[in-house]
């Protein structure tokens, strides 16, 4: 998951870019590696309903909970620690939308509603702002190229643009309370505005040139009901606010706002960011991506549900995020350590940011 328009960083000009990326954006696939990990993991690729709810739910709840205590506790540090857990603890639940964009319709009955209704909604984050979108990025043809919603070419763009991209995530928690209080009514009597809107404030987006298509059909029916119900929210929100105190809310949007920038950082490193445009093989676009498995201390924390195999999930995107550790564990025993599934793995996120400030320290 992405910040939606948090930024719209400059695309990288021929003099921007670094003098020549780390490997060829066309190489050839690896066709024993891909054949492997379909065939290594076919037992393991079912959802298994029971975990995803209880899950989804204990974080919700835990989540929530912590936020509630952080708003009432009267000493200022047990407070800040208690924001910091419903941070994490919400984040987790938060990220149920990246399984919600790859998991069949029909593989998790009510699992769509019962987490838009606990999770999407209160955090004004609706699944069909992921929806749709994220399944472009995992397209053939269009993955790192200018059609790709979720790419940009960081490693190729100037230094400061890395900690920019980072902290405007800040912004995200009080840009989606405006956008469902204010813009989408008002949207619903400006037609123009309402287009606006949904082209450019209703996607899990990156890409600043990504405008988003109209929806359709069976899709359209479902962002109704989505943007109806974060709308109420975020105005019943407002008012209570306005009633009994500014304390609350403004408490629940730090929370977010960390919540958000720990998603931006995650984004950071879950691609090497070093493709220029082209179209790429499917073995290109797994090494341009990061696996960070274990012994990897706290990679669970920072990219839970499944994340931290970010690599492997694009050569299985269907794949339960509950299996991707088996799945990695397969691989690697199978390909071995000089294989090229093993090229993906990292042992940490320090090493990984810094690779990639290191990269864009060469760019002219």
């Amino acid at each position: 998951m992405n910040a939606p328009k948090a930024i719209d960083l400059p695309q990288p000009s021929p003099r921007d870019t670094a003098p020549a990326v780390t490997w060829h954006s066309q190489m050839p696939d690896d066709k024993a590696m891909l054949r492997a990990a379909v065939e290594l993991t076919r037992d393991i690729a079912t959802a298994r309903p029971g975990l995803y709810w209880a899950d989804m739910l204990g974080s919700a709840v835990v989540g929530y909970g912590a936020l509630a205590g952080a708003i009432l506790v009267g000493n200022p540090l047990v407070a800040l620690l208690l924001g910091l857990f419903a941070s994490l603890v919400l984040y987790r639940a938060l990220l149920f939308i990246h399984e919600l964009a790859h998991i069949h319709k029909d593989a998790l009955p009510g699992f769509r509603f019962g987490w838009n209704l606990l999770v999407g909604i209160p955090m004004l984050i609706p699944s069909f702002m992921y929806e749709g979108v994220h399944t472009q990025h995992h397209a053939r043809t269009r993955y790192g190229t200018i059609e790709d919603p979720e790419y940009l070419p960081l490693a190729l763009m100037k230094p400061w643009s890395l900690p920019v991209f980072a902290l405007t995530a800040i912004l995200l928690p009080p840009a989606l309370l405006v956008r469902s209080a204010i813009l989408v009514p008002l949207g619903a009597v400006i037609p123009p505005l309402r287009t606006l809107v949904w082209e450019r404030a209703s996607a899990l987006a990156i890409n600043p040139q990504y405008r988003r298509r109209k929806p359709e059909g069976d899709f359209a029916r479902m962002v109704s009901w989505q943007e109806l119900g974060c709308s109420a929210w975020a105005l019943s929100v407002v008012a209570a606010s306005a009633a009994w105190g500014w304390r609350p809310l403004v408490i629940a949007l730090c929370v977010v706002s960390l919540t958000a920038f720990l998603n931006q950082v995650r984004t950071l490193v879950a691609h090497l960011w070093e493709n220029d445009g082209e179209a790429m093989t499917v073995t290109a676009q797994y090494l341009d991506s990061v696996n960070v498995p274990p012994p990897a201390l706290f990679s669970g924390l920072w990219a839970p549900v499944g994340l931290r195999y970010h690599a492997l999930h694009h050569l299985l995107p269907s794949m339960p995020y509950h299996s991707l550790a088996e799945a990695h564990r397969r691989l690697s025993d199978h390909l071995g350590e000089t294989s090229t599934y093993r090229k993906a793995s990292y042992p940490g996120l320090t090493p990984l940011l810094g690779r990639l400030a290191r990269s864009t320290m060469k760019v002219r």
